[in-house]
């Protein structure tokens, strides 16, 4: 897990030093096209599997809601503070559990609740809405997290209905393919240094979903999850260090806030014998 939290920064940093010289959706289109290039076994594997009906439509929506999804997210990162984009994606977890509870029928106990307010309120602590200003980017940031959120849904009704290999690969074979119009329509010419750092993002964030799959199945979802606030730690040296970005001491609170909630509902979950929903990130 301290693995997988340094290659997700990894992939915000090279995503931050990019900046805005690319369209988002053209900086998203050709990170998932080199994507691509890690999943041929299981797309060859695929060739073999039988697929229920009606699953196609499920995977259409959840790879159009990945389409907006990495815009707003590519969007974002080249316009946010490192750590601010940390801090603010931690609340995926928490619109699941919000979603899960109100739509999948799995219910808002107490402790759930008591969850949600203090993520919220970490939330509120980050963006510090009427003391300073919310910047276009901060909304394209919270749009990628419900976006992902929402995703997350339909990747769990997917996960009962298909092998995880495929629901992997079919994501983003959707996503290459919904993202090339659009990228073919703001294209601008792209240097071989871009193509080099996109194809690092590829490989940081294949490496960072592959070390959490391992991670999960080498200890509870209570003992990993506390271990991704590092993430705004590494986030803050980030851009402290590289990008000269002040340090804020509202957005770790914040963040803090946010992580310790969801991972006390975690434990509390765990002990219930009870996985709670845990998005992709």
């Amino acid at each position: 897990m301290l693995a997988t939290t340094l290659a997700f920064v990894g992939v915000n940093g090279i995503v931050r030093h990019l900046g805005t010289d690319l369209p988002a959706a053209q900086s998203a289109f050709i990170r998932f096209a080199f994507g691509l290039t890690f999943l041929v076994p299981a797309l060859w594997a695929m060739r073999g599997t039988r697929l229920p009906e009606g699953i196609w439509p499920l995977f259409l929506w959840r790879g159009g809601l990945h389409v907006a999804a990495v815009i707003f997210w590519f969007w974002a990162m080249a316009r946010v503070p490192v750590a601010e984009m940390a801090a603010i994606g931690f609340l995926n977890p928490v619109i699941v559990l919000v979603i899960a509870g109100l739509l999948l029928g799995e219910g808002l106990g107490r402790g759930r609740l008591v969850s949600i307010m203090v993520a919220l309120l970490g939330a509120l602590v980050v963006l510090r809405p009427g003391l300073r200003e919310i910047t276009p980017g901060h909304l394209s940031q919270l749009a990628a997290t419900l976006c992902f959120a929402i995703s997350y849904i339909f990747a769990k009704r997917l996960s009962a209905m298909a092998p995880a290999s495929v629901v992997v690969a079919v994501l983003s074979v959707t996503v290459a393919i919904g993202l090339a119009p659009i990228a073919w329509w703001v294209w601008q010419p792209v240097s071989a240094e871009q193509l080099a750092w996109l194809a690092g993002v590829a490989a940081l964030a294949t490496l960072g979903h592959y070390t959490m799959t391992r991670a999960f199945r080498a200890a509870p979802l209570a003992v990993t999850q506390p271990v991704t606030f590092l993430q705004i730690l590494w986030a803050t040296l980030l851009g402290a260090l590289v990008f000269g970005e002040a340090v804020d001491g509202f957005v770790i609170l914040g963040g803090a806030l946010i992580v310790g909630a969801v991972s006390l509902n975690t434990w509390a979950e765990a002990r219930k014998g009870r996985i709670p929903p845990q998005p992709e990130p």
